[in-house]
Parts: structure tokens; C-alpha cells; sequence
């Protein structure tokens, strides 16, 4: 069973994801929270596969609550917002949650998603994210890392590196380099390893702070 925690400050909306998520044999909603304060005491007991996270509450942000919990290593994150382009999410993925979704996602995208991030994945939308990430990495707003951080990749892992960073998959990957799918997946094991990195939304993330993609440029 994927045991999964519901976090928002709207009743109405924890009522429908319940549901939703309630009719699935293999997930269990194990508890609610109105407030990330509220969600990282929840998290700290329960131990769920999967927080599904408001970012904009009271009390406690989504944003700081994800960091709390990701850093604990309780839980994995899965944020939820209603707006694509929004601040706070581009600091959550910062924070270490493993995507996110917009409120508005068809229910059989949610659990699709859901079992993706308990699994161990991530969720990327390719396009929806490099917006995102366009816009507060482009803005100037945010520091950028040093890009010497990536001196420990192979050249052929630099190159992964890149095309994960465009939001590819594994499949596309090694269609493109011409490699197996399998050699791509240790590819990916071992950057991730190397850079220290939760999972592919991370890697997404440094690639643009080290400038080894640039906003606005394909």
C-alpha cells in the first residue's frame, strides 16, 4: 500500500483528493493537515510514501514544510498548486520536493503521479517546468551554483545530464545518443549519486542554476 498524507488549508480540496485517492486498492490516506506546521508533526508520525502538499497555507508554507520533511527523510514530497508559474513551487523543487501537479490535474493523472513519486520517480513535466524554472532562474532573482559542482561527470554524463534537464525520459535519451535504455538508467543512477541529487527533478533544477542550460535557450 502507498500510504499518503493530504496537506491543504481548504477542506473541499483534501475532501476531493480523499476521494479520489480512496478508491484506489493500493493507496491509503493515512492523515490530514490544514497547515505545514500541522503536515510536518503528521509527516514525523506516520511515515507516509507520499505528502501531497499545499504550498500556499498558513502558519507553516508549503514550501518550508517540504524542506522540513524532505530533510528528515520521512517522506517523499509531491506538491500541488494552482498556478503553474508560482514562486513558491520553484522553491519547494529547490526544497526537495520530487514535482508537482496543478490542482486542477485529471484525477487519473494524480494517481498516476502519486505512485510514480512512492516509487522512488519524479515529476516532470517538460514543458510546465522549464517555464517555471525560465522564469525564476532568468529573472536574476536566484543565486547560481557553481557550475564546478558538475566536474566529477564523465563527458557522456554531462551529456545526460543536459537532455534530463530538457525534461527527457530514458526512452528519449538513448533514442538520441544512441544507447540502450538500460545504459541510460545507470547513466542516470550515477549522476545522481555523484551530485548528490534526490531525483530528476533536482537534477533539473542544477542544471539550470549552474548555467549549463540556459533560460529562454534550447
Amino acid at each position: 500500500m502507498i500510504r499518503v498524507v493530504l496537506v491543504d488549508d481548504q477542506e473541499l480540496m483534501r475532501v476531493g483528493f480523499r476521494m479520489v485517492l480512496g478508491a484506489q486498492p493500493d493507496i491509503d490516506v493515512v492523515g490530514e493537515a490544514a497547515d505545514g506546521k500541522e503536515a510536518v508533526r503528521l509527516a514525523e508520525r506516520e511515515r507516509p510514501d507520499v505528502v501531497l502538499m499545499d504550498v500556499r497555507m498558513p502558519v507553516l508554507d508549503g514550501v518550508e514544510a517540504t524542506k522540513r520533511i524532505v530533510a528528515a527523510g520521512t517522506s517523499r514530497v509531491l506538491v500541488m498548486t494552482t498556478f503553474d508559474l508560482d514562486e513558491y513551487v520553484y522553491s519547494a523543487l529547490q526544497g526537495g520536493a520530487s514535482g508537482f501537479l496543478l490542482k486542477d490535474t485529471p484525477p487519473d493523472h494524480l494517481v498516476t503521479a502519486l505512485r510514480a513519486v512512492a516509487s522512488g520517480d519524479a515529476v516532470v513535466s517538460p514543458s510546465v517546468t522549464r517555464r517555471l524554472l525560465d522564469r525564476f532562474i532568468g529573472s536574476g532573482g536566484t543565486p547560481p551554483r557553481d557550475p564546478a559542482v558538475l566536474d566529477v561527470l564523465t563527458g557522456r554524463e554531462r551529456e545526460v545530464l543536459v537532455l534530463i534537464g530538457k525534461g527527457l525520459s530514458n526512452t528519449e535519451i538513448a533514442d538520441k545518443l544512441f544507447l540502450s535504455e538500460a545504459t541510460v538508467k545507470t547513466h542516470v543512477g550515477r549522476i545522481l549519486a555523484k551530485l548528490e541529487l534526490r531525483d530528476r527533478v533536482q537534477a533539473v533544477v542544477l542544471t539550470y542554476e549552474t548555467g549549463l542550460i540556459r533560460p529562454g535557450v534550447d
